[in-house]
């Protein structure tokens, strides 16, 4: 299976390859990395770990969402 970058992956300001939401699902499991875009909710990754990347995720979630509401309100 060949990469295509801006769809399967792209290139993080460290110079690191970050696979995407997209290959993750193509893929179809949980590899147990801790992926930035794990569609799986880490459900492979082992304690502590997988709780304090879900706790991560979920902050900068809220994060964003405050974000678009200070947008919205102008």
């Amino acid at each position: 299976m060949s990469l295509i970058e801006g769809e399967d992956y792209y290139v993080n300001e460290d110079g690191k390859m970050v696979l995407t939401e997209k290959y993750h699902l193509q893929r179809g499991y949980c590899c147990s990395n801790g992926c930035r875009h794990c569609p799986y909710d880490y459900e492979n990754v082992s304690e502590p770990k997988k709780t304090q990347l879900l706790n991560a995720r979920k902050k900068k979630q809220q994060q964003s969402g405050e974000a678009e509401d200070r947008s919205a309100l102008g």
